[in-house]
Parts: structure tokens; sequence; C-alpha cells
């Protein structure tokens, strides 16, 4: 299959400008299939292999053109092992899911920073692209592991809340040697503009502008606006925008579109 290819940064996202053409939006939708969900929050949330593959071509067929899944054991642990992440990232391959694979690289599935790295390091069949958050110890040289396997990278930095300065400052002191390859996945804990304003100054890479559960839908609409990528799925939010609880992940990004293209329609009548 061929590979995915990340935008190019010749013209990033300009957290200041008007919102794009539809077009330019139509191909920053990620879905987030599972997250650190389990089956204790309730049946939308995919759990073997295979039932990943299948929600995935339902939210790609709804209109997710990248897909984010975080690999487990039989018994619902993450794990970076590569007889855990190759055999999911080849079940969905099979089924045909051809938008890229993305999984994350974190202390979730793997506590140590070395052997974070060794995980990575052991992979067979590598993901399209890796989420690592700068947050966690070690995020600068697991990144630039990655970008030398060939594998894009989106690099987490939490913003408001809890969330100090510290992965932010990680991430600016970190050399982004190769732009084309990495963009950056913002966690927004609110729909706060005052937080986005303070990205304007970044290294020119793409942007992705989510939050989670309460603050999923608001971050998507204010990322609508912006005119950066946005994610949805049951790994960030498991409701849909008026409250009721989402039956899968195709029915999350299919609300999400509505969002995008009634903020890109608000924006043009004006």
């Amino acid at each position: 299959m061929k590979s995915f290819v990340p935008p190019p940064v010749s013209s990033p996202v300009s957290l200041s400008s008007p919102i794009p053409s539809p077009a330019s939006l139509s191909a920053s939708l990620s879905v987030s299939l599972n997250g650190s969900r389990s089956a204790a929050d309730g049946p939308a949330v995919p759990l073997s292999p295979e039932a990943l593959a299948e929600s995935a071509l339902a939210a790609v067929a709804a209109g997710a053109e990248e897909v984010l899944v975080h690999p487990r054991t039989p018994c619902g642990r993450e794990s970076l092992s590569p007889r855990v992440v190759g055999p999911v990232l080849e079940v969905l391959r099979r089924a045909g899911v051809g938008a890229a694979l993305s999984v994350p690289v974190s202390i979730a599935a793997e506590p140590d920073p070395a052997g974070r790295r060794a995980r990575l390091a052991s992979w067979t069949v590598l993901p399209d692209r890796a989420v690592v958050h700068f947050g966690e110890p070690g995020a600068g040289e697991l990144a630039q592991a990655l970008l030398a396997r060939g594998v894009a990278m989106d690099a987490v930095v939490a913003l408001g809340g809890a969330a100090g300065p510290e992965p932010l400052a990680r991430f600016l002191a970190w050399p982004v040697r190769e732009p084309g390859r990495v963009r950056l996945s913002v966690e927004l804990a609110a729909a706060d503009p005052a937080l986005v304003a303070g990205l304007r100054a970044l290294p020119p890479v793409p942007v992705l502008l989510y939050g989670r559960d309460a603050a999923a839908w608001p971050v998507l609409r204010l990322a609508a606006r912006c005119g950066t990528g946005v994610r949805t799925g049951v790994g960030d939010v498991t409701h849909l925008p008026d409250g009721r609880p989402a039956r899968s992940n195709a029915e999350l990004v299919a609300a999400a579109r509505d969002m995008v293209a009634q903020a890109v329609a608000t924006a043009a009548s004006r």
C-alpha cells in the first residue's frame, strides 16, 4: 500500500488567518478509534483488531482521512511490542483502510524512555505516523528515532488547565529538522482563543487542535474557525454535540464534518 505523505509545510496553517476553503480542510480530519477507553466506556468502543478495522472503515467512509489506533494486548493493556502493533496495523490494512494509520508511542505503553526507543527499533510493520507526547521524558530523542525510521510524527503538547509550560518548552527546544514530516498536535483543556494565539510564533509546521470529553466539541469548533486540523473519535469523546451518546466512531466523524462545514459556511457568509 502506498505510504501516507504528510501535507507540505511550504504554506502551513496560520492561526490568525481566515478559515481556508472546505477542500483544504477536508484532508485534516483525524479519528481516534479507541484511545484509553475500555468496554466500561460503552459499546461504541472497538476492542478487538477486527472491531477496530470495522470501525476504521466506517469512520473513513464518513470522512476521516487519518486513523489513530492504540494497539492493545488481548487483556487490554496498551503495548508497543511488535507482536501487538504489527498485527493490528496489518488487520486494518488488509481490511482496506486506506487512510493514514497512526499509533501513540507513550508512557502508557512503556514507562521507560529507553524502552520506548527499543520497542520502536524492533517494529517490523511501521505505521504512517506516530504520536509522541512532549510532556513525557525522552520525547525529543523518541521523535528523532521515529523520523529516522521514516515514520512521520505528531508532537503532542497540552495547553491550558493543569498543563504547565514544560511540554511546549520541550517542543520549542527540540530542533525541527524535518518540518515536512512533523505536525504539532495541541490538546486544549478549553476552547480558549488566547491559547491558540500563543501558538502563532511556533515553527512552520502543520497544526492539529483537539480536546477531550467536555472540551472536545468546543475545541473542534474553534479548530474549524482557525483552519487547523481537527480530531474526534471515541478515544476523545463519547457523546455527540447535542449530548446524546455516540453509537460509533463514524457517527462522531459525521458530526465533526457537519461542524466544520457549518463553520466554513458561516465564515463565507461574513
